[in-house]
């Protein structure tokens, strides 16, 4: 529907004419002369609202744009026609002196169709980025604004979130039926249906390129698809008069086809119901599109997110473990949530969660760099206060000379928890996390008391650590606040809900990958802001009979008596083949002791059903470190000796001293 011609009105105080664009007056016929008023130009209850509007601009001042009339012309036997009105007040010195009309006649047609059709695709198609939603959004407005029966099919591709194939010379058109609206008959493709093969006809080549619209009657498209019988009977309703086939193409692919039915008793699609398709397909094959990108990016950023996290292995020596991550919904989509279980030396176990503010693929590499940071760390057995406390440090750098965006690293948070399985304690400190719950056998459930230190990238604050004891069978959860904080409650209300939740779910034989799907599907609805981490971890201590631990004075002498013990303890665990390799290790680490570190010397054997663990303490804050020793060096064979005897070694500080550690497999 175009514009056919457009002409000014100038009106007076008064609102009549004192001066008219003449151009326009020779064209249409409506212009008015000096003198008249709107009531000769239209309708009289029409005329007395718009002399109102025009008051109001004349008083206010604020200018009204594009409002519809229909006026006569003052020719006799002339149709009435559709204008759109805009007025702008005029002034003389400051003062209202009147009022310019501006008028742009549409033509016969009623356009108020037009407009709410163009105003309801703008405001719903494309408001989602979900591909299935946009196509009902599009399917949604057409009926029964523009057709009977609407059907919007794309190709897989779409659906998938990838770009879809180019066409090709003799590859037949597969398509997926995502939306219909109306009174579709039985027999008919619906919704989630996938079409047959598009036959490779020269009209449909014309047709998918987008030289055009196609517009058919029902027996014209049944004519042109009368060799597919089946085509027929799934892409033809009974009853149907007419079609208007518009295709969905954007950014030069083709998403897929928009296809218009009108039924028998309504009027067939004429040039203008044409040109309305043909902008409402171009607007929504723009949202379709936005839809698919989002999707692929989204995938990607997701599959990112859970190659990043751990597998979570099923069973530790110290715990067993079950963790799950889901992606905030809506728009919102991945973030930097992760959680990590990371096996340290003498069967310790550390757990970790944490959260990096932000969603999308930023987030998402920001907290990789923060695991691999946190993991690294790991490997030096720092406790839970000095390990954060780098890890402050690092994200302050990173803030500094990394092109990320400040905000995107300082505002993270991290838990970090380290479990001794010997002793039963388990060290935590906090980065402005919330702190874990502890559920012991038989409960109640309880969070730890702790005082979270802040964020990191801070710098400069300290971390302080919490020491709790946890009896066999305890679960610890750890958690990000998307699983706790949403619009329905605040922090404190959705903590205390898991808190109870727990409680309830946590039985000595409850399986903990049951217990994490339970509160993840209650605690965090579809529609959460946020993605969400849960770790759950139930701790096993080493039982008594599986340690043996000595003290001895840093004296030479003692070193046959650390050899015998050590030989003694595994002829009782029955691991003779190990009395060797374990007798030199011994011989080696307290002879090393004794020389360099001074007393008391300890010694403990670790028996897992995996591996033995044989350490070896000493008041030194000294660090090992492995040389290779030259022909004419009388030592320095020994921690080489170790390593090569060990499947792993290290050693860690203590609040004591030091605790040099190795592991030999058993079996």
């Amino acid at each position: 529907m175009g514009t056919t011609s457009v002409w000014i009105e100038m009106l007076g105080r008064d609102l009549r004419v004192v001066d008219t664009g003449r151009f326009a007056e020779r064209r249409s016929g409506l212009a008015l002369p000096e003198g008249s008023g709107l009531r000769d130009l239209m309708a009289a209850p029409a005329a007395k609202e718009a002399e109102r509007r025009l008051r109001e601009v004349l008083a206010t001042g604020e200018p009204v744009v594009d409002w519809w009339q229909v006026i006569r012309p003052r020719e006799p036997g002339g149709d009435e026609r559709w204008v759109s009105m805009s007025a702008f007040r005029m002034e003389d010195h400051g003062e209202p002196s009147g009022v310019l009309v501006v008028f742009a006649e549409v033509g016969s047609e009623d356009p108020g169709r037009r407009l709410e059709l163009l105003y309801r695709s703008a405001a719903s198609i494309g408001a989602s980025l979900d591909v299935v939603g946009t196509a009902e959004d599009l399917a949604g407005v057409l009926v029964p604004g523009l057709a009977d029966l609407a059907a919007v099919d794309l190709s897989m591709a779409v659906l998938n979130g990838e770009e879809p194939s180019p066409l090709q010379p003799g590859v037949a058109l597969r398509f997926h039926r995502c939306a219909v609206s109306g009174p579709w008959p039985e027999g008919t493709a619906r919704a989630g249906w996938e079409l047959p093969p598009i036959p490779e006809l020269r009209e449909m080549q014309e047709f998918w390129l987008g030289q055009s619209l196609l517009s058919l009657t029902a027996e014209e498209a049944m004519r042109l698809l009368g060799d597919r019988p089946e085509l027929v009977r799934l892409l033809v309703p009974e009853n149907a008069r007419a079609m208007l086939c518009a295709p969905l193409r954007a950014r030069g692919m083709l998403l897929g086809a928009v296809t218009l039915w009108r039924a028998a008793g309504s009027d067939p699609f004429d040039d203008e119901d044409t040109r309305l398709l043909a902008e409402i397909g171009s607007r929504a094959a723009l949202g379709l599109d936005n839809a698919r990108r989002y999707a692929q990016e989204h995938r990607a950023a997701v599959t990112l997110q859970r190659s990043l996290l751990p597998q979570v292995p099923a069973s530790l020596t110290a715990a067993e473990t079950a963790g799950a991550y889901v992606p905030a919904g809506g728009a919102s989509g991945v973030g930097g949530d992760w959680f990590d279980v990371i096996p340290q030396s003498s069967l310790r176990v550390a757990f970790v969660v944490g959260d990096v503010v932000g969603h999308g693929l930023r987030a998402t590499a920001a907290m990789a760099r923060l695991r691999t940071a946190i993991q690294a760390l790991a490997d030096l057995d720092l406790s839970p206060d000095e390990l954060l406390a780098h890890m402050d440090d690092l994200v302050v750098r990173l803030a500094e000379e990394s092109d990320l965006e400040r905000v995107d690293v300082m505002e993270a948070t991290c838990l970090y928890a380290v479990f001794d399985p010997v002793t039963r304690r388990c060290v935590m400190a906090s980065a402005g996390h919330p702190p874990p719950v502890v559920v012991p056998p038989g409960g109640p459930a309880a969070f730890v008391e702790m005082m979270p230190g802040p964020p990191l990238g801070v710098g400069g604050m300290p971390f302080e650590p919490v020491e709790v004891t946890l009896p066999d069978g305890a679960v610890l959860a750890l958690y990000t606040n998307g699983l706790v904080d949403a619009d329905d409650h605040d922090l404190d209300g959705g903590m205390d809900s898991l808190r109870r939740r727990l409680d309830g779910l946590c039985r000595p034989d409850g399986s903990l990958r049951e217990i994490s799907d339970r509160l993840m599907t209650e605690l965090s609805p579809e529609s959460r802001a946020d993605d969400v981490t849960l770790l759950l971890a139930r701790t096993h201590g080493v039982p008594e009979g599986d340690m043996a631990s000595w003290e001895f004075r840093a004296d030479p002498s003692i070193v046959a008596q650390a050899r015998m013990v050590a030989n003694e303890q595994l002829s009782l665990w029955g691991l003779d083949a190990l009395a060797f390799t374990t007798e030199l290790i011994v011989s080696e680490l307290v002879t090393n002791a004794i020389m360099h570190a001074g007393e008391p010397v300890g010694l403990r054997l670790i028996r897992d059903r995996r591996v033995l663990v044989c350490e070896v303490s000493d008041p030194s804050s000294t660090q090992p470190r492995l040389r290779r020793a030259r022909e004419v060096d009388e030592g320095g064979r020994g921690l080489f000796l170790v390593a090569q005897l060990a499947a792993r070694w290290g050693s860690r500080y203590t609040p004591e001293g030091k605790t040099i550690w190795t592991e030999q497999p058993i079996g």
